[in-house]
């Protein structure tokens, strides 16, 4: 009970404080969107930023990340392969239908696992030799330079990045989520990443500031 007082106390303070963009003393600041572009987020840091060298800045996912994906997987394959193999080896053909429910429910999460990872482990790359900005498995050969999308763009059309946060509520807890996002020179925005971590998101922006030679909006 108490617990849920103070979290809405932290919610309703956060909308009394009415962020003022106009702050940056910059006119594009002021025309942008300041809501998350992506609902949710994990309530715990899921990437970290990699310099693989002095001209590539790299996401990556986190320990923490891989081991939450990878804990669907393995539980969805236990209830999905192992499980069925052990109950039939203990109680026989006497199973019959009761044994499709932990293979569906197995078969979910496996799924569900493969697909956190395949996108958690996706590459996020900001690429000096080439000046762009990509994020995906699309090949850098079948990207089209010549077009802004949500997962490209070209280095010198990034005007600033922007740090927000979004107060998620679930039915047993809740948390702040941050997101880190790409504000382009024509006031679009791309999210880049989105996670629980406050002070890692904060130092990976600016170490991409200083990658990137452009400012820092934090709204967080």
């Amino acid at each position: 009970m108490l617990k849920k007082l103070i979290e809405k106390l932290q919610s309703m303070e956060r909308e009394l404080n009415q962020f003022d963009p106009s702050k940056f003393k910059d006119p594009l600041a002021t025309q942008i969107e300041w809501s998350p572009i992506k609902k949710g987020g994990a309530n715990f840091g899921t990437h970290k930023l990699i310099e693989t060298d002095t001209n590539r800045l790299e996401f990556k996912a986190s320990l923490g990340a891989k081991i939450f994906y990878s804990i669907f997987t393995i539980m969805g394959m236990f209830f999905a392969i192992i499980f069925p193999i052990l109950m039939l080896n203990t109680e026989g053909e006497s199973m019959g239908f009761g044994i499709i429910m932990p293979v569906l429910m197995g078969l979910v999460f496996t799924f569900v696992g493969i697909y956190l990872f395949y996108h958690g482990i996706q590459p996020i790359v900001f690429d000096k030799y080439k000046g762009i900005f990509y994020k995906g498995w699309k090949t850098q050969e079948s990207i089209n330079y010549n077009i802004s999308s949500e997962n490209f763009v070209r280095l010198d059309n990034i005007h600033a990045i922007q740090l927000i946060s979004e107060y998620c509520r679930g039915n047993k807890s809740s948390y702040y989520s941050h997101e880190l996002n790409l504000v382009l020179k024509d006031g679009k925005r791309i999210n880049v990443i989105d996670h629980g971590n406050l002070n890692k998101i904060r130092e990976d922006a600016k170490k991409l500031s200083e990658f990137l030679c452009t400012p820092v909006w934090d709204a967080t």
